[in-house]
C-alpha cells in the first residue's frame, strides 16, 4: 500500500463555488485521485480553506500559514510515499502584497521541508509534486480582496516549474488542465475537480513508476 498526501487550500478541501459548502468526497479531486490510483494506494486529503504557502494571515489567523502545520501533518501520516502541494491562491490576496515569484518560492520552501522531513519510506524523502494553482478567473464578490490576482496568477506556472526543477520535484501545471469557476473566479466546479484528479493520478503514477490495472 502506497500513501499519498494532498496538501492544499479550499480547492483541495472542495469548496463549491455555488454554495460555499463542501463537495462530497467522491466529487473532490483527491477522491477522484484515489479512484484513479486504485486499491494499491491510500490518499489523504489535507485541505484547509484560506491556507497560504508561508504567510500568517492577519485577519484569518496564523494557523492559515501552510508551514505552521506541515511538519506535524507529515509526521502524523508517515510513512508517505508522495506529497502533492497545491498552494498559492490565497497568497494572492492584496493584503499580502506578494509577487508571483515570491508565492511560488513559498510553495517551493514547503517542498524543501517535505524533502528533508524523513517521512518517506525507510526514513527517506517522499516524492513531491508541486502543483501550480490555476489562474484566477473573473473575480466577483472577492474582487477587492484579490486585487491584481488575475495578472499575477497567470505567471504562476513558469515560476513553479522553475522551482520544482531546481529541487528535482515533480511538477503539474493545473492551469493547463482546469479553469477556475466563473461564479467567483477562485474555486473549482465539480467537473474541474474530476479533470484535476485524473491529471494528478497520471502524474503520480509516472512519478512512482506505478501502472494501475
Amino acid at each position: 500500500m502506497r500513501t499519498v498526501l494532498c496538501y492544499g487550500d479550499s480547492n483541495t478541501w472542495g469548496s463549491d463555488p455555488e454554495t460555499g459548502e463542501r463537495f462530497a468526497p467522491e466529487v473532490r479531486w483527491p477522491g477522484v485521485l484515489a479512484r484513479g490510483l486504485g486499491d494499491g494506494f491510500r490518499v489523504i486529503e489535507e485541505g484547509l480553506p484560506g491556507r497560504t504557502t508561508v504567510r500568517d494571515d492577519p485577519i484569518e489567523g496564523a494557523h492559515k500559514n501552510g508551514r505552521a502545520y506541515l511538519r506535524a501533518c507529515l509526521e502524523s501520516h508517515r510513512t508517505l510515499d508522495l506529497v502533492t502541494v497545491m498552494l498559492g491562491t490565497n497568497d494572492l490576496k492584496e493584503r499580502f502584497g506578494a509577487s508571483a515569484s515570491d508565492i511560488a518560492q513559498g510553495a517551493a520552501s514547503l517542498a524543501d521541508e517535505i524533502l528533508l522531513s524523513g517521512c518517506g519510506p525507510e526514513g527517506g524523502a517522499p516524492v513531491v509534486i508541486l502543483i501550480s494553482p490555476p489562474p484566477v478567473g473573473t473575480l466577483t464578490d472577492m474582487a477587492e480582496m484579490f486585487e491584481g490576482a488575475e495578472e499575477k496568477s497567470a505567471r504562476f506556472a513558469g515560476h513553479y516549474r522553475r522551482f520544482a526543477e531546481q529541487r528535482g520535484c515533480g511538477f503539474l501545471d493545473a492551469g493547463a488542465e482546469i479553469t477556475s469557476s466563473d461564479v467567483d473566479g477562485i474555486h473549482l466546479e465539480a467537473d474541474e475537480h474530476r479533470k484535476l484528479g485524473e491529471a494528478v493520478a497520471a502524474r503520480v503514477e509516472k512519478a512512482l513508476g506505478w501502472a494501475t490495472v
